[in-house]
């Protein structure tokens, strides 16, 4: 007979809480380790009663789902099946040499090398990632990028997933490793023009980036010059160059405000200079084209974005000249620049169009006749060429590389994303709905669905969502979604308020006081998936991450009837707390998103109506799978542990609900192409057994 596992006794501190006249409980506060920060370098100092406490949810996860450990594990094999495990990027083109990346079979993580330009032969590796993480329980790299002379190769590297990295230069002609890494920095670096200059980003005590350095090539942190430091907690920082490489760009601000100054990338030892001061509301962001700048700017109510020109010399707002003209509904996502041309990535709608202008002023535009799809600049490495790279894809499609000639207008495809196992997109439908919210807003869905799969409501339904900060969540391909879709599952995608699917407008209708609107169009898209036959109430499972794990925990609170089940990865869902704790590293950032909370009494009111943590009550709720990362810096673990903690105490179902930390990994899971599928063997298994569990339990 098999026993049914006993969750771990949790205990109860209760902590009062007084912030700005209103008084709550948190019991569950004594799982927030008071040195966090050290945790986050340092996983084996986190305090003891917590790791036993994590732990034995772990075992407890474990045993709960004991029977599906052979479907996890079939799931892995599945999307490892339609992994290419050799798989090599499309060269991209830079003087003498092309660079590209590839993986050996069976390696986590790939190889970074070039070849002389148009031949098949001579690699050189440049770094080996996967020899690099040897040892290492994890392992990203970031930023890996040549010095312009093509003399030096730099790499950013984390070792714990707390997103500390360190910079590594390679000199190429000996193979060696120049002395003195770049420590306790954000990953983020630029190259002077002739690479004897490297100019990083430091993350300070509270995690985040607030001054910019740089670094003669070869030396070490007593030759560190301070080239910037930013005033504003809230802001964010970070370094690149221009397409034209001929400046450095230090670009700096939040979610509603933003700042850019310039370093001539020949001339760098100069201090920067300003391109127009900060304005709060006003954004910009500033690209070198045909001696001019082109800046992207949402100013003078241009909410979706319009481009304005302005001369190298002046380049401040005063000397802004109109380019290409704001249209409300058509998002400028992206911007690339070339000696000839320029291109612009467009949004309507959650589909995608690239737009390519001469310097004559001829326009050509490449889109797609699909109902969902998505379309992408590629980037490149050169300034001087008639190619523009891109990359198409759909949901039932996969993607595909193109090299554009900007002078022809053809298009020629370099490579299609192999499925190794098969994959015919003819026995797939992509479909484009809309759900109605109550306000009237125009809800866009993504659905993917195998044609053989009946539309009467016996199929199970994921849906999936994320809706903040203004990221759109495109119509992708995914190898991983057909584990689902193969066992008669529908997928669908809400593109809610609060992304940028159908512009900027979208995005501020779901930000701060219009936080709700993402929850309630989401619950509108599964009552009108249900009621057009893609899934049925009650037996759809809600799935989202991050900043979309609060999407599903604010959903699940207010309607927990329409779940079979919950799958919240590493949520955001302690958000009154997080908001107030200005020691966390994206706590001041974020406030232009959610609202300040420590001064203002109707954010406070906003947050705290909304925060799952805060609104748990004694409910039905379905089954529950929390993720959460032991080093992560942005949703810290003891967020989904104190929900889980607080659910299963509320719930009224018998359903379970488990937590899995991952105890050496941070806020995007394992970083191996490999280890990283363990979690999503995980999640599918538990929507498929919370979907089976939904059925077995009915009354």
């Amino acid at each position: 007979m098999t026993m049914t596992p006993t969750p771990p006794a949790i205990a109860k501190t209760p902590k009062r809480i007084e912030q700005l006249g209103r008084v709550r409980t948190d019991e569950y506060a004594w799982m927030k380790d008071e040195n966090w920060q050290q945790v986050l370098h340092d996983p084996a100092v986190l305090r003891a009663d917590i790791r036993a406490h994590l732990e034995a949810e772990n075992a407890y996860t474990a045993a709960v789902l004991a029977d599906t450990e052979a479907l996890q594990q079939q799931i892995i094999g599945e999307i490892k099946g339609r992994m290419k495990q050799d798989d090599s990027s499309v060269p991209t083109p830079d003087g003498p040499w092309e660079y590209y990346v590839r993986y050996e079979p069976g390696a986590q993580y790939p190889v970074h090398a070039r070849r002389p330009r148009g031949e098949p032969d001579g690699e050189q590796v440049l770094v080996d990632a996967d020899a690099l993480a040897q040892g290492h329980q994890y392992y990203a790299l970031a930023a890996a990028r040549h010095s312009p002379d093509h003399r030096l190769f730099a790499y950013a590297e984390d070792t714990q997933g707390s997103e500390v990295y360190r910079v590594r230069v390679k000199d190429l002609a000996t193979g060696a490793l120049l002395p003195d890494a770049v420590e306790n920095c954000t990953g983020n670096f630029a190259w002077s023009a002739d690479g004897s200059w490297l100019f990083w980003t430091f993350r300070d005590e509270n995690g985040r980036p607030s001054r910019i350095y740089r670094r003669p090539v070869p030396g070490g942190p007593d030759g560190d010059v301070l080239v910037y430091a930013e005033p504003d907690a809230g802001f964010f920082l970070r370094i690149a160059r221009t397409a034209s490489r001929a400046w450095l760009v230090i670009a700096c601000g939040d979610q509603q405000t933003s700042e850019a100054w310039l370093i001539p990338a020949a001339d760098p030892t100069v201090p920067p200079r300003l391109v127009e001061q900060r304005q709060t509301g006003v954004r910009y962001d500033i690209e070198h084209w045909d001696s001019r700048f082109v800046i992207r700017t949402d100013a003078d109510g241009a909410v979706d974005f319009k481009l304005v020109s302005a001369p190298e010399t002046t380049p401040g707002r005063a000397h802004w000249q109109d380019w290409i003209a704001h249209e409300p509904g058509r998002l400028i996502v992206d911007t690339a620049a070339y000696a000839g041309h320029f291109a612009r990535l467009e949004r309507v709608d959650a589909n995608n169009r690239i737009v390519v202008t001469s310097r004559a002023g001829d326009e050509h535009v490449i889109g797609v006749d699909e109902e969902a799809y998505v379309l992408r600049l590629g980037g490149g490495l050169e300034y001087d060429t008639a190619t523009l790279r891109y990359t198409y894809e759909s949901p039932a499609t996969p993607r595909q590389w193109f090299d554009f000639d900007m002078h022809t207008h053809a298009a020629t495809l370099r490579k299609t994303q192999e499925v190794p196992s098969g994959h015919d997109p003819a026995q797939y439908l992509t479909r484009r709905l809309h759900a109605r919210a109550a306000d009237g807003a125009e809800i866009p869905v993504t659905v993917l669905m195998r044609r053989d799969t009946p539309a009467d409501g016996s199929a199970p339904l994921l849906l999936y969502g994320y809706g903040s900060y203004g990221m759109a969540m495109e119509p992708s391909f995914s190898i991983r979604n057909l584990s689902l879709v193969d066992r008669g599952w529908i997928w669908a995608t809400a593109h809610v308020r609060g992304g940028s699917e159908k512009g900027w407008g979208w995005f501020l209708d779901g930000r701060g006081a219009n936080k709700p609107n993402s929850f309630t169009d989401f619950i509108a898209v599964a009552e009108h998936l249900a009621d057009q036959g893609l899934g049925s109430r009650g037996g759809i499972v809600a799935m989202g991450g991050s900043a979309g794990g609060l999407l599903v925990g604010a959903a699940l609170n207010m309607r927990p009837d329409l779940w079979a089940g919950i799958v919240a990865a590493v949520p955001f869902v302690d958000v009154l707390n997080t908001m107030s704790d200005t020691s966390l590293p994206l706590t001041p950032p974020e406030w232009p998103e959610w609202g300040n909370p420590i001064e203002d009494a109707a954010a406070y009111d906003a947050i705290a109506a909304y925060s799952p943590y805060d609104n748990v009550a004694p409910l039905p709720y379905p089954a529950v799978l929390a993720t959460a990362g032991l080093s992560d810096p942005r949703v810290t673990y003891w967020e989904p542990a104190k929900w889980v903690a607080r659910l299963r105490e509320a719930t009224t179902s018998g359903n379970p609900v488990l937590l899995r930390t991952n105890m050496g990994a941070g806020h995007g899971g394992a970083a191996g192409r490999f280890d990283a599928l363990k979690d999503t063997g995980l999640h599918y298994a538990f929507a498929l057994w919370a979907y089976a569990h939904r059925a077995r339990s009915k009354p």
